[in-house]
């Protein structure tokens, strides 16, 4: 199977470095708008291959097998992909400008995958001619186990299945989910967060307090608001705000602090500071 794989930022290099290390693939190609940006995803790829070599969990071979299957460019080198995995900003325009392009390049038999965390499948399918499915994966995408397989009104059921037997030979655990905001996961995940901003903002407690009470209290592997810098303040934010305008429900009004410090420029990890520091 050719896959291709559309944005070559974290998750995209993420789900490309997946696929390029499936058995069945017999190639990978890691698309952005720019070449230059797409051999950047390949190179964090090959950082974190030499990393796994380094700790014995992977052979330098096979490793090296992995990179050979990876193709780099701008969205045309995939046109004869057989899977396209759009994982661009989660900009609802962004998306469909993309996935509009790509109808007009990519074969028509292929089957398109959207790596969306919240936005709505059949907004982003109206009017393609290839059929569309939400294939979200998590970050980091090599090492978090679960996909939402996600259908839109327009996505026929055997695509769904298909969708779900690809995650299975990942190696991932699918979960069937209906499109509804926020899907499972962020449904529940990016309020909590967004509460937490609320309880600093509040100065109910500090940020170190906050992640501490839910680390040993609710027994949570990391604290929000460091799940909140790894995710990125501007994702959280983005979601925050499609939850809001979907349900119409001002329960998922997202904290002022959280709006100030994405224009403040502190996204999390890739800014270097978030609530935390990572400078």
């Amino acid at each position: 199977m050719k896959v291709m794989v559309v944005g070559a930022g974290t998750m995209g290099s993420g789900i490309a470095q997946v696929f390029a290390q499936w058995e069945e693939a017999e190639r990978v190609y890691l698309a952005d708008v720019d070449a230059a940006l797409a051999e950047n995803g390949k190179r964090l790829i090959a950082k974190t291959l030499a990393r796994l070599v380094a700790k014995e969990r992977l052979s330098q071979e096979q490793a090296d097998a992995v990179l050979d299957k990876l193709v780099t460019g701008t969205k045309e080198i995939g046109a004869d992909a057989d899977w396209v995995i759009e994982a661009a900003i989660e900009d609802v325009a962004a998306k469909k400008r993309l996935l509009r392009e790509l109808d007009g390049i990519v074969r028509e038999d292929a089957v398109f995958a959207t790596n969306t965390s919240s936005l709505s499948i059949t907004e982003l399918s109206a009017g393609l001619n290839h059929t569309l499915i939400g294939m979200h994966f998590f970050n980091p995408a090599p090492v978090m186990k679960l996909v939402e397989i996600i259908s839109g009104a327009l996505t026929p059921q055997n695509v769904a299945e298909r969708a779900e037997m690809l995650a299975k030979s990942l190696g991932k655990e699918p979960v069937r989910v209906k499109e509804a905001p926020g899907f499972v996961v962020n449904r529940l995940l990016i309020p909590m967060i967004n509460e937490a901003v609320f309880l600093l903002s509040e100065g109910v407690a500090s940020a170190e307090d906050i992640d501490t009470a839910m680390r040993l209290g609710a027994n949570h592997p990391m604290g929000p608001l460091a799940l909140c810098d790894l995710i990125g303040l501007d994702v959280v934010l983005t979601i925050m705000q499609t939850l809001q305008a979907e349900t119409g429900d001002d329960k998922y009004r997202p904290a002022p602090l959280l709006r100030k410090m994405v224009r403040a420029g502190k996204l999390g990890r890739k800014s270097g500071e978030g609530f935390f520091s990572y400078k």
